[in-house]
């Protein structure tokens, strides 16, 4: 029984293939995995974006939407239907183009936004037996495929021929590019320690117990800050908090798409989310087991479910932090990437090929350990060095 549950949409979709010619078959399956994917992920977005506003309300002690309901219900949430008006608002709202802007570049940067977002889709195993492409190189596929996203916001601020969306453009690619760095290559440990490129056999190298505990990567010195290092990057990846710098809605300008109105700007803020929900995805992959269960005595429930209860567990994280830190200063944004970040990833390299060469025992722990943590703390007092932080004191209004 939990087999078949486990396997529910494997079934499904053979059984829907199955009223298709045999001729047709190969290009009917992928259509209906892109369904989908086209299904769910903007559904799952639509609640998440709820949960953020009313969560961060709470965390902050105020109000977040209370008055629009779930239709044609007779239990009272107030507030969770609101995506419902905000998806009709953006769809009927006004259009508008500045006059001198390219209009075609400004119409494309929003859909070159999307679809590689959506590629990148294909290559994560949601569940076990649930991956639309499994490539050899999966890996190498969704960062190919990512890094068409600062393409999408070099078009959006170039072509509203506006100084402060090019601006905002300008530096949102100089934040993607900086993190994106540190973010593959603490992808690289993972891929020295499994041997490959392809996101399935990172699972199922990780799909293994000893004292009914998983051998997650994470669980391990060089896996543990290869994860922390990913889950920062992917923070400012995803322009979060507090890496939100190219739209701050603090400033009296959205970044590059300041410009952009109606269904073009939803489709950037949908890009956004859909695209941290990927990058979350690989992280989920490659350090914390994928669809793998923690302990070997939870195995009976389904894969997918394992999946989509870390993705939403880490989406919480980031919704927290979102609600309490502020946001950096450009200069330290940048100095965090390029003085701590980057030479940590390429140090937790090194751990990661000492671990793989030494004896499985309490010594490799141990000179791991020690060589992470004293590269932590080396870097941190260099990048604190000449900073001059005076004792941060609170006060409240009369």
């Amino acid at each position: 029984m939990f087999d078949q549950l486990d396997q529910i949409f494997v079934t499904a979709l053979h059984w829907l293939v199955s009223f298709v010619p045999e001729m047709l078959r190969p290009l009917v399956t992928p259509l209906i995995c892109i369904s989908f994917i086209l299904a769910v992920f903007p559904a799952f977005f639509s609640i998440i974006t709820i949960f953020e506003r009313k969560g961060i309300g709470r965390i902050q002690n105020r109000y977040g939407p209370n008055r629009v309901g779930i239709p044609f219900t007779n239990i009272r949430l107030a507030g969770f239907g609101q995506f419902l008006p905000d998806g009709l608002k953006m769809l009927t709202k006004e259009d508008i183009v500045p006059r001198a802007a390219d209009k075609i570049v400004h119409f494309l940067a929003p859909v070159v936004m999307l679809i590689p977002v959506l590629l990148a889709y294909s290559v994560l195993p949601f569940g076990r037996n649930m991956t639309l492409a499994d490539y050899d190189a999966g890996l190498l596929f969704f960062f190919a495929v990512g890094g068409a996203v600062e393409l999408a916001v070099f078009m959006a601020g170039w072509s509203s021929r506006n100084k402060y969306s090019l601006l905002g453009a300008m530096r949102a690619i100089a934040q993607m590019v900086s993190y994106e760095i540190p973010l593959i290559l603490s992808a690289v440990s993972v891929v020295m320690i499994v041997g490959s490129l392809n996101l399935t056999d990172i699972v199922a190298h990780q799909n293994h117990y000893t004292f009914g505990i998983a051998h997650w990567h994470v669980f391990t010195p060089w896996g543990f800050i290869g994860f922390v290092l990913f889950f920062i990057a992917s923070l400012a990846e995803s322009n979060r908090t507090p890496f939100d710098l190219p739209e701050a809605e603090s400033e009296i300008i959205a970044g590059y798409f300041t410009e952009y109105s109606g269904f073009k700007f939803a489709l950037f803020f949908l890009g956004e989310y859909l695209g941290m929900f990927a990058i979350i995805g690989l992280g989920i992959t490659l350090f914390l087991g994928g669809w793998t269960a923690p302990f070997s005595f939870l195995t009976w429930i389904p894969s997918w479910i394992w999946f989509f209860g870390k993705l939403t567990a880490i989406i919480f994280v980031f919704i927290w932090i979102r609600a309490t830190l502020p946001r950096l200063r450009m200069d330290q944004l940048m100095n965090f990437a390029w003085k701590f970040m980057l030479p940590l990833a390429l140090i937790n390299i090194l751990v990661a090929g000492i671990w793989h060469y030494m004896v499985a025992d309490w010594q490799r722990w141990l000179v791991c350990g020690a060589l992470i943590a004293g590269a932590y703390v080396l870097l941190g007092r260099g990048l604190m060095e000449n900073q001059k932080l005076g004792k941060r004191i609170y006060r409240y209004a009369e």
